[in-house]
């Protein structure tokens, strides 16, 4: 279970004290996820999510995802949102570690996305684009060409082991993403990790975007590229141009794509890939075989390299 501090019923009771949320009816641990400590909450005021952020998350950036999530709510895209102390804050203090409970969202993630979903998750996309304009807060991209370079050159040796020219290929996508990455792309705070299990659906409809600690400022094809990636390949790595369609019809009924943003979605997809597999290779490489999870497999990313680095033009994306 990703519950790495836990909470004594004393401890409960003291956090709840900071806030208007009523006393506690049930409180679980969530399996899911790797990166912080998460449980259901639920109260006499109703049902929320509670987080003590444990690794990755800096707390200097905390404060930015929190505005980032308050807006959205309040522009009324479906993402949490993050409750008030009575002093104020929204930001508590765990055993010495930032924690925050947000709002509860009904829903649940798809196993296997339909292209009506695809269709569905990229309008969610362009609204919250759309909500997050003139956003008053900045961060930078920790995760962009430089970091992919730096994550992959030190290992190098680990890639050829899971596949034998997989590091001649690493190194010919990232000379070619340094060459041809697009700039003056309009530019915003993006989401960065939009994949399935970062969204919630009832039946067809979006009811949640959630996991908002990789957002940042980027340009806003970027994210549209990462979700072509996260969405559109099938189980076998091949990649649905029907989904590919839909996703960037579905953006494209909220904020059309300008021309050079439809250009360059092949290489910003490409882009997408190399920083899905930089990070997936770094933390294979961190993990000892004797580790009872295995992290997740960097050749599916690049598998979707492959595929992208022999896509002629955005039509091969449906565009």
């Amino acid at each position: 279970m990703a519950v790495y501090t836990d909470l004594t019923d004393d401890e409960l009771h003291g956090l709840l004290a900071a806030y208007d949320l009523g006393e506690p009816l049930s409180f679980k641990g969530i399996a899911e996820g790797v990166e912080n400590s998460n449980f259901f909450l639920e109260t006499t005021a109703g049902r929320y999510i509670l987080t003590i952020y444990e690794k990755r998350v800096a707390r200097h950036d905390l404060p930015f995802f929190m505005h980032v999530m308050e807006q959205l709510a309040q522009a009324g895209v479906k993402a949490p949102l993050p409750i008030t102390m009575r002093s104020g804050e929204v930001l508590a203090d765990v055993r010495g570690k930032p924690a925050a409970i947000i709002s509860f969202l009904q829903g649940v993630s798809p196993r296997r996305p339909s292209p009506t979903q695809c269709r569905a998750v990229g309008e969610s996309l362009a609204l919250m684009h759309q909500a997050l304009r003139g956003f008053p807060a900045a961060r930078e991209n920790a995760l962009s060409l430089p970091d992919w370079q730096a994550l992959t050159q030190p290992r190098l040796e680990q890639a050829e082991t899971l596949r034998p020219g997989l590091a001649d290929s690493i190194t010919t996508d990232l000379a070619f993403l340094s060459k041809t990455w697009p700039t003056g792309l309009p530019r915003g705070v993006i989401h960065a990790d939009l994949f399935p299990d970062n969204v919630l659906f009832i039946a067809d409809q979006v009811s949640g975007l959630i996991d908002f600690y990789f957002a940042c400022e980027d340009a806003l094809a970027y994210d549209l590229a990462i979700c072509l990636n996260a969405w559109c390949f099938e189980p076998d790595r091949s990649f649905n141009i029907t989904k590919g369609a839909r996703l960037i019809q579905g953006y494209e009924s909220v904020r059309p794509l300008s021309p050079q943003e439809r250009d360059a979605i092949p290489i910003l997809a490409r882009g997408a890939a190399m920083r899905f597999f930089a990070t997936r290779l770094a933390d294979w490489a961190a993990t000892p075989t004797s580790a009872l999870v295995r992290p997740k497999d960097p050749l599916e990313y690049a598998d979707k390299l492959a595929f992208h680095a022999r896509a002629h033009g955005p039509g091969d994306y449906g565009a």
